[in-house]
């Protein structure tokens, strides 16, 4: 009998076990160690969600993991290759339909893409959409320079929300596969694809130990503030305290680095990593290749078809 291990929703939850009339009142500032620390739980948390949203019985976590990585794969290039915007919203429309069909919460995704999409690319975006880096027709007047009208252009805004678009769908496809899909079978199905076994080694180690030491800086945090009387202060001590425990932090990863390695040769480690059952394809996933080839194709014939 198969049986499902589920996070448990308080521990998921933000500021779990604090009651909300704790919340009310003066705020004090807070320490930039505990601001890490929070961050650090935060990252936590979020990886557990991933853990727990690519274990419910949905429609892309009943792929087997290289036929949903080669099929999300073969979408993210066909956005690569659409130059129109409504042929990227269709597909865009498209991740939204698997994500929903998955059981992924619509307001976790939606949140994961557009909170990193509007920093890293509308920054690069903005200058293109200027008539001092794109000419074209000024549709929107900031200033005047020799008698001449600049601003943003219709040509630099269709630009930036074609690139926007693009950016957007390939994202949407990436975190689609992270999170119905187990760090380990996703790791595993990259090498069955010919990934570097040392790239696969290294990406698999850094992700199992980061939470470990992440761990070790918590209970190293947690022990000051037990020993510290009254509230936490920002000096010269505390920056001590940070470089002490990084340095302190640094030494205990080298230690622990040479005794994993020296665990992993004595049960047989020769430099390639085992994988003990690999899922063979069903017919689902044949289904589920032919869907995806079909779309892309559609959507490139359709594109060419109206001059897109």
């Amino acid at each position: 009998m198969t049986t499902t291990a589920r996070t448990p929703d308080w521990l998921l939850a933000q500021d779990a076990g604090i009651c909300p009339c704790a919340r009310s009142g003066r705020r004090r500032k807070v320490s930039f160690v505990r601001k890490t620390l929070t961050g650090g739980s935060d990252l936590l948390r979020q990886v557990m969600f991933s853990d727990e949203t690519s274990s419910r019985p949905g429609l892309l976590q009943r792929l087997e993991p290289r036929v949903k990585l080669l099929g999300l794969l073969a979408l993210v290039v066909t956005a690569a290759f659409l130059r129109s915007i409504p042929a990227l919203l269709a597909l865009y429309a498209l991740t939204l339909v698997l994500a929903a069909l998955s059981r992924l919460p619509l307001r976790f995704f939606l949140l994961r893409v557009w909170l990193f999409v509007p920093i890293f690319s509308g920054i690069v975006l903005i200058p293109a959409t200027l008539s001092v880096v794109t000419e074209g027709d000024v549709v929107w007047t900031l200033w005047h320079w020799h008698g001449k009208a600049h601003g943003f252009t219709s040509q630099g805004l269709t630009s930036a929300a074609l690139v926007l678009s693009r950016v957007t769908t390939s994202v949407s496809l990436v975190v689609l596969l992270t999170l119905s899909t187990p760090w380990t079978r996703l790791l595993a199905s990259l090498r069955a694809l010919g990934v570097p076994r040392m790239f696969i080694l290294i990406i698999g180690m850094a992700y199992r130990y980061l939470f470990l030491l992440l761990a070790s800086v918590t209970d190293m945090y947690q022990a000051r503030a037990s020993r510290t009387i009254g509230s936490e202060k920002h000096d010269r001590k505390a920056r001590a305290f940070v470089a002490a425990s990084a340095g302190a932090l640094f030494g205990r990863t080298m230690a622990m680095s040479e005794e994993v390695h020296q665990a992993m040769t004595a049960r047989g480690y020769r430099g390639d990593a085992k994988v003990l059952a690999q899922p063979r394809p069903a017919v689902t996933d044949l289904v589920f290749a032919i869907a995806v080839a079909l779309v892309a194709a559609g959507l490139l014939i359709a594109e060419r078809a109206l001059g897109g």
